[in-house]
C-alpha cells in the first residue's frame, strides 16, 4: 500500500485512475457497463490519465471530448445511466483519493470530479430523445 501523499506527477494520476478504476470494475452496478464499453483498458487508463493530468497540471495532452462518449454509452445502454451510477462512481473516486493522497491537488481532483459528474448528468439528461424544455 502506498503511504498517502501530495499528487506531485503523471505517476501519481496513473496510479490513483488504476486505483479508482480496479475498483470500478469490480462493483457490480458499473462494471457491466465499463466492461461492455472499454475494450482496451490498458490504452483507457493512460487516456484518462491524460485527462486528469489535463484537469490538475494544465497539461495539453488530453484529445477528447468526454460528453459525446458519454452520451453514446448512455443511448447504448438504452438512456438508462442516472444520479446513481454518478454517485457510485463520485465515491469511489473520493473513497481512493482519500486513501491515497491529501493536499490541494487530491482536494481540486474531488472538486472536479463532482463537477464533471453534475455536467455529464445533466447534459445525458439533455441529449436524450425524450428531453423536452
Amino acid at each position: 500500500m502506498n503511504p498517502i501523499k501530495e499528487i506531485t506527477s503523471r505517476e501519481d494520476i496513473f496510479f490513483l485512475v488504476s486505483s479508482f478504476y480496479s475498483k470500478v470494475r469490480k462493483d457490480v452496478y458499473l462494471a457491466p457497463i465499463f466492461n461492455k464499453h472499454i475494450k482496451d483498458w490498458e490504452a483507457h487508463l493512460e487516456h484518462l490519465t491524460d485527462f486528469w493530468e489535463a484537469q490538475l497540471f494544465f497539461s495539453k495532452k488530453f484529445m477528447g471530448n468526454p460528453l459525446e462518449i458519454h452520451q453514446k454509452v448512455d443511448a447504448a445502454q438504452g438512456y438508462t445511466l442516472n444520479e446513481q451510477h454518478f454517485g457510485v462512481w463520485l465515491n469511489y473516486w473520493i473513497q481512493t483519493l482519500d486513501a491515497h493522497f491529501v493536499g490541494e491537488k487530491a482536494e481540486a481532483a474531488k472538486n472536479r470530479a463532482r463537477s464533471i459528474g453534475t455536467f455529464l448528468h445533466i447534459h445525458l439528461f439533455k441529449a436524450r430523445p425524450s428531453y423536452k424544455e
